[in-house]
């Protein structure tokens, strides 16, 4: 029973912290105007767009396949970054309850799980209650989760990482293990892709561990979980609609190296910390958040200390978790090492080897399973050689340092998460608009592509007014495909011969020039609204004819 409360506290102490850090306003699921409204960025506006064509189709094969968003570009809700597994979920009840979003309960959901997580893992070291709790608000009060809550939700599912590490250092082998390991690896393909192999290294770690054990390797039970668990990884990957993208798995910018950990960026406030002196690191669009305040590098400072004084047990044993930990660093610092800003390619890669690990270009959040592992190792020497009760002691006031030192950070938060009415306007006002979408099915942004001009605003509208449209943001996109919707579509302007109840939104001089070109002034309005240039074909002469149907 005593177990069952402190992991409720633990839950308690997350949840207040992400209430603190982004307010109740988020928590209704009818409410989206926090996401749309632009403050947070792109991103949110991703999440749901492929949420709400997802949830308005019929259930297809994969489960995660998503037509509804993209018209040729579509591919799955896997690639919309809206956490396949709850999309599963939510669909599935809707006969029941329509959800307009639910990254609200689940930015409070990692709050608890990650704090809860960690007072079980540090259950592992000690049985202070207070020593544990200290250690659970450390482990959410992290730059690392906060500041990916703060836009990219997916990836605050840490959570996973912890589930990970716990397995890695408590004994057990057999199905129920195999099960364990397999669930976590379905889960993390259907939560976030950056998760998954953190996820899997972590079972490599474990499974190696066994192997080398001869009392634990269980006979052909180890072999087949080899391919039991990666498969459980495969097997969510497809469901959520990993396999449905012809290419485009690098993405459309930026590249292995190019978003790496800076070796000081662990010690560099940024805009989290208020203490520490503001240093130069690698400036790119992952930096900023591997500092993990300056109460957990006192905790890991004085856990080195601790162990270097002894007693030392503990790390042999794990030696399969550190190789993999050590990996994961490496990984995370790529061949191109970055140390204050500069950097030094240390180990030419071939092309073709970096081209394949484009698909983890943000290579420095492999950085988040070192160090949680070395904030529990630390924490746990401490109470080795302090006991649980004095380390309970220093990690409390560790706990109160980091948050006076992460004053700044939540300052930030707290910018862009402000209370916003429950939907917000359409951004696209003219009243042209409203009436296009009663006369057409379909719009499209000329040019299209990855974040192409105009995709926010127009794929908000169609979504809305129930429109198919090209304007998209996804994770990942067929660069072919783009390529060949663009040189259709140009033609198609330039000779005037315009798709069926259909019109155009124009992004560049070069689209505005075709639509010219081809477009007969008798019958099609080309005209400025929003300050955006729309080619409506046939307007002059047709009738609004599909109202009834919305």
């Amino acid at each position: 029973m005593a177990e069952v409360a402190g992991t409720l506290a633990a839950a308690a102490l997350g949840l207040f912290v992400i209430h603190v850090a982004f307010g109740a306003f988020i928590l209704p699921p009818g409410d989206t105007g926090w996401m749309l409204s632009g403050r947070i960025g792109p991103d949110p506006v991703q999440y749901w767009l492929g949420w709400t064509a997802f949830a308005r189709d019929s259930w297809r094969w994969p489960p995660g396949a998503n037509p509804g968003w993209g018209m040729e570009l579509a591919s799955s809700i896997f690639y919309s970054d809206s956490i396949p597994l709850l999309a599963f979920a939510f669909k599935a009840l809707r006969p029941l309850a329509e959800v307009s979003q639910y990254w609200g309960m689940w930015i409070y959901a990692c709050g608890a799980l990650q704090a809860a997580l960690a007072w079980r893992l540090m259950g592992l070291a000690t049985r202070d209650s207070l020593a544990r709790l200290a250690v659970a608000g450390l482990f959410v009060m992290q730059p690392l989760l906060l500041g990916r809550l703060g836009g990219h939700f997916a990836l605050g599912g840490q959570f996973l990482l912890l589930i990970g590490l716990w397995l890695c250092v408590t004994p057990g082998e057999g199905g129920r293990r195999v099960f364990a390991w397999g669930a976590l690896m379905a889960a993390a393909a259907m939560i976030q892709a950056y998760l998954l192999p953190m996820v899997g290294a972590l079972w490599a770690a474990d499974w190696l561990a066994r192997v080398a054990e001869p009392a634990r390797r269980g006979g052909w039970r180890i072999a087949a979980e080899a391919l039991l668990v990666p498969g459980a990884g495969i097997a969510g990957l497809w469901a959520a609609g990993f396999f449905l993208l012809g290419g485009g798995f690098g993405g459309t910018w930026g590249g292995y190296g190019k978003m790496q950990l800076d070796l000081l960026a662990p010690f560099d406030p940024g805009y989290w910390g208020a203490i520490l002196p503001d240093i130069a690191t690698a400036d790119h669009l992952e930096a900023g958040n591997s500092y993990p305040g300056l109460g957990a590098l006192v905790v890991l400072a004085l856990g080195a200390l601790a162990w270097m004084l002894g007693p030392r047990g503990g790390l042999r044993r794990h030696w399969a978790l550190l190789l993999i930990l050590a990996g994961l660093l490496l990984l995370a610092v790529t061949h191109r090492v970055a140390i204050g800003g500069r950097e030094f390619e240390v180990l030419p890669l071939p092309d073709w080897l970096v081209a394949k690990a484009d698909a983890l270009r943000a290579s420095e959040r492999f950085f988040w399973p070192v160090l949680y592992a070395a904030l529990f190792g630390a924490a746990a020497a401490l109470v080795r050689h302090l006991g649980g009760r004095r380390a309970g002691f220093v990690l409390a006031g560790a706990l109160a340092l980091q948050v006076v030192d992460l004053r700044p950070g939540f300052a930030r938060l707290h910018h862009y998460f402000i209370v916003q009415p429950p939907t917000v306007p359409l951004r696209l006002s003219d009243p042209f608009w409203l009436e296009a979408a009663r006369r057409y099915d379909a719009v499209r942004v000329v040019p299209t592509g990855m974040q192409a001009p105009n995709w926010e605003e127009v794929a908000v509208y169609a979504a809305t007014l129930r429109l198919q449209t090209d304007a998209v943001y996804l994770a990942r996109l067929d660069p072919r495909a783009v390529e060949a919707l663009n040189a259709r579509v140009a033609a198609l302007l330039e000779r005037g011969a315009h798709e069926p109840r259909t019109f155009y939104v124009l992004g560049d001089e070069a689209a505005l020039a075709r639509a010219r070109a081809g477009m007969d002034p008798e019958r099609d309005l080309l005209g400025r609204f929003n300050d955006r240039w729309v080619l409506a074909p046939g307007w002059r002469v047709q009738q609004a004819a599909n109202s009834s149907a919305r």
